[in-house]
């Protein structure tokens, strides 16, 4: 079993004063700079569009929507939706769901998260980067990297992904340097990679973690019962 370490904040904060300084914070990814936090929208919510297609694998939805709609904060927070390239109902791990939106119809999200699925026409890839033009956060959780990687938005950038692709993906999108061992990877000021199924939870309390801090972000695992080493104290 290969074990995969998350480069999170919860480890790190004792190192944060004598290097970073009481603002900065170690990058994420090897990028050499402060991580950047993340601003909530001036209405206190972020609306979140998960992207599904056929035969998406579950957790990597279930797990960072989980997550988000249960961040631990009085008020505010995330509200989720899925969408797709239409509202035909997709089978996936014995059930069906019925997509909430189209790309076409979709409201506006300031998040948007791709897991493993089959999806990658023009129509799918353009609406991840017509988000990424607008400045709009994206995450990919395990082969959900190829969807970015295939729209263009990782050349000459880090990335991610589930242990047993990293070698198949290295050769089909040379242009993106894929990493080992690493449970995320900040790719881009406004783009995170993360690697396979469980990774996506620990990605997902990272981005709960840079919009809020880090207690939030403790406190949201620990309702969901969720152990990862860098979110118990």
């Amino acid at each position: 079993m290969i074990r995969l370490r998350a480069v999170g904040l919860g480890g790190l904060l004792s190192i944060c004063a004598s290097v970073c300084g009481a603002e900065g914070l170690p990058a994420v990814g090897g990028q050499g700079a402060p991580v950047q936090k993340l601003t909530m929208p001036n209405s206190g919510v972020a609306r979140v569009a998960f992207v599904v297609s056929d035969m998406f694998t579950l957790i990597d939805i279930a797990g960072p929507m989980q997550t988000f709609d249960q961040v631990q904060v009085p008020s505010g927070g995330f509200e989720t939706f899925t969408v797709s390239e239409t509202r035909t109902p997709i089978r996936t791990a014995g059930m069906t769901i019925v997509p909430q939106y189209t790309f076409q119809d979709a409201p506006d999200a300031d998040i948007v998260v791709v897991g493993a699925q089959r999806g990658d026409d023009e129509q799918y890839l353009g609406y991840l980067r017509r988000m990424n033009a607008r400045g709009k956060l994206l995450l990919s959780v395990c082969t959900g990297v190829s969807k970015l990687a295939k729209a263009g938005l990782l050349d000459g950038r880090e990335a991610t992904s589930h242990h047993d692709y990293i070698d198949q993906f290295q050769k089909r999108f040379p242009r993106v340097q894929f990493v080992r061992d690493r449970a995320y990877v900040r790719s881009a000021p406004m783009i995170f990679t993360a690697a396979g199924e469980t990774s996506g939870i620990e990605l997902a309390l990272h981005i709960v973690e840079l919009y809020y801090d880090h207690d939030v972000a403790v406190k949201t695992a620990r309702y969901m019962e969720y152990r990862g080493p860098d979110w118990q104290r």
